[in-house]
């Protein structure tokens, strides 16, 4: 076992405090990582205050996590030491059932994916994420970061740049289709980015119209404020998609009914709280209503290369490890743009 420093929560809504925690030896299939940047995601805020339900404390969030490998186990293939790695939400898998075999072992059926935190591995030891010096990951969950990203900007991609690539690849984002980016937060701004990428006509559908200039600078073509109700008459019937990333319930039959017949609306914002439907909003025009997760391995290395190429990473806001109390109710107040990271050379 390694000793290192990191951040935790140390129970429900307490804030998160220095200490430190054990890692695991670096097994045969193992990579040691140091890590240098982790991203703060919206989902470290839900789980370390337990608004998605009875959580593991102490808590090391982070699965955003970019850095170097400083070791590998003598059975690992596909990384060497001093190369430039990621690691996202999870950590491990059955391997075994057919979601696994597919490559989306983000929907492993045989006992869900082991994610980064706040969960238990095969050993039943919780797993701790990525406000720390170092992780130990498989090196089956581990991958590369192209050398034409920073490894700063790159350390988002690994939760809200899959979560938007995933889906909008899934329907079929592209040229001739009109998508909506629903929220122009940490997620939403890289959904406007890769969808931009990807060809898609891309609007984003916001509260209010302060984030405008943003929103087009990063490559959308039109920007509508949600609280204005013209927007609802106007852009009736619009869509081919909108991903919805909001974390707040919604009134899903006014955005549904900006779909075009067969449209889909997909959620990868988790609210806390259930949210009610009228089914007719769905029958008439045939639409979809979806949710969708982070992608696959093989896919979040694809989006990785996928930004690369296209010359991309996430907006960011580094702090230091000391900030992370107040970047939490900064992110609670929309108060980011977009996406604060934290140079973990500060724990």
């Amino acid at each position: 076992m390694t000793t290192v420093a990191a951040y935790a929560a140390p129970a429900a809504k307490a804030p998160l405090e220095r200490t430190t925690i054990e890692r695991r030896e670096v097994g045969a299939h193992d990579v040691l990582i140091d890590v240098k940047y982790s991203g703060i995601c919206h989902s470290d805020i839900h789980q370390a205050r337990e608004g998605w339900g009875e959580a593991i404390f102490p808590m090391v969030p982070g699965h955003e996590i970019a850095g170097v490998v400083t070791e590998v186990g003598p059975a690992v293939s596909r990384f060497a030491v001093g190369d430039r790695v990621g690691v996202g939400c999870m950590v491990d898998s059955c391997r075994e059932c057919e979601s696994c075999r597919a490559g989306q072992e983000q929907y492993c059926t045989g006992g869900g994916m082991v994610g980064t935190y706040n969960a238990l591995d095969k050993n039943g030891e919780p797993t701790y994420g990525g406000y720390a010096e170092k992780i130990v990951v498989d090196e089956n969950y581990v991958v590369g970061i192209p050398e034409g990203l920073g490894l700063d900007e790159a350390a988002p991609l690994l939760c809200a740049g899959i979560t938007l690539y995933s889906p909008l690849k899934h329907w079929n984002a592209g040229p001739g289709k009109k998508v909506a980016i629903l929220g122009m937060g940490g997620l939403g701004h890289m959904g406007v980015k890769i969808a931009h990428a990807l060809g898609a006509e891309v609007t984003v559908l916001s509260q209010s119209l302060r984030k405008k200039d943003d929103g087009l600078k990063l490559g959308a073509d039109h920007y509508y404020a949600t609280s204005d109700p013209r927007t609802f008459e106007e852009l009736a019937g619009t869509f081919d998609l909108i991903v919805s990333t909001v974390s707040v319930p919604l009134d899903l039959a006014a955005y549904l009914a900006l779909l075009k017949s067969d449209g889909a609306l997909v959620n990868v914002g988790a609210p806390e709280e259930p949210i009610s439907l009228n089914l007719f909003s769905l029958i008439s025009g045939r639409k979809t209503l979806a949710g969708s997760a982070i992608g696959g391995i093989a896919e979040t290395q694809e989006m990785l290369d996928f930004c690369a190429e296209h010359g991309f990473g996430a907006e960011i806001e580094l702090i230091r490890a000391d900030q992370i109390n107040e970047a939490y109710e900064r992110v609670l107040a929309s108060d980011v743009r977009y996406r604060f990271v934290i140079d973990t050379s500060t724990i």
